[in-house]
């Protein structure tokens, strides 16, 4: 299987969802191996290669900080929508420190890469398969990786909230059998009102509303249409896990499961498991036979 980048660059507008700031982005094609690259283009120019070791702010969403204090934050989501399309080189340009949340789920960055257009490249896809099992845990939650010949994701959630005594916990996912736009893509990011408050003196979540993500009350989801699926806020952190994984810059073949995860446990997973190259291998595919077929799906953006 080869590379895959954009067939033309394209633009879109947006707010950031921590910062509150107006962001125009475009994805622009980008040669072989050149990775998934971000530019600060308010910054002069300042260019940041995507690393797992440059995930320095995991306060509600996975941000990009260099050694300069150079901020890209929350990635998660169109690094989802990437990893779901098959993108290995793009490079992203933004005129803020943060990537536009849109409606709250990567859908509307599935359409982007749609309408550009991914297109087949020379170069061979390289795949990040895992070995061994490598795990994390911390007081109450965990997440780990264990050898499995193509990709799924299984995670638990728990709050204690009336809302989430209806709503599903599990969610397990197998992309051999599943598909990734019909059963992760619209799942949105949420927050709770009474955490707006402490947020807001962080800095966080300026930019939050009913319409890019879930918001709940003390008792209920205050969005006039509820919930896209019944068991949404799950879903959506199996969205966030794609894209934190997907960090790494390259499709994993493995099983991921995890408990109460979130994005700093998930960047302490790639970063355990890239500490010690017994935990993995890389791997290349000379055609579509030999590759697992959890990643065939990408041909047809699905």
């Amino acid at each position: 299987m080869k590379q895959r980048t954009l067939a033309q660059k394209i633009e879109m507008t947006g707010v950031g969802l921590h910062s509150g700031e107006r962001v125009a982005m475009t994805l622009h094609p980008a040669a072989d191996n050149h990775g998934i690259v971000f530019r600060r283009c308010d910054l002069g120019e300042a260019v940041i290669p995507l690393h797992p070791d440059l995930i320095n702010d995991t306060r509600l969403s996975s941000t990009v900080v260099t050694s300069d204090g150079v901020r890209v934050g929350t990635i998660e989501h169109i690094m989802s929508a990437l990893a779901a399309c098959g993108v290995d080189n793009v490079l992203i340009e933004l005129n803020a420190p943060e990537v536009p949340i849109m409606d709250g789920s990567s859908l509307p960055f599935v359409y982007l890469l749609k309408e550009a257009g991914v297109v087949e490249q020379q170069a061979k896809k390289r795949f990040l398969r895992i070995m061994r099992e490598v795990s994390v845990q911390q007081p109450d939650k965990w997440v780990r990786f264990v050898p499995y010949d193509g990709f799924k994701l299984k995670l638990t959630i728990e709050f204690d909230h009336p809302v989430f005594n209806t709503s599903e916990p599990v969610f397990e996912i197998d992309f051999a059998k599943q598909n990734y736009i019909e059963e992760i893509a619209r799942a949105r990011t949420f927050g709770f009102m009474q955490e707006v408050e402490m947020m807001r003196t962080h800095n966080l979540g300026l930019g939050g509303n009913l319409g890019n993500a879930i918001v709940i009350d003390e008792t209920d989801v205050l969005n006039p249409d509820g919930l896209r699926y019944p068991d949404e806020f799950v879903r959506h952190k199996i969205l966030d896990a794609i894209g934190d994984l997907y960090i790494v810059g390259h499709p994993i073949i493995g099983a991921f499961e995890g408990y109460k995860s979130g994005h700093a446990i998930n960047n302490a997973l790639l970063r355990s498991i890239l500490a010690d190259k017994d935990n993995y291998e890389w791997v290349e595919f000379d055609d579509f036979e030999q590759m697992p077929e959890a990643f065939a799906g990408v041909e047809t953006l699905q």
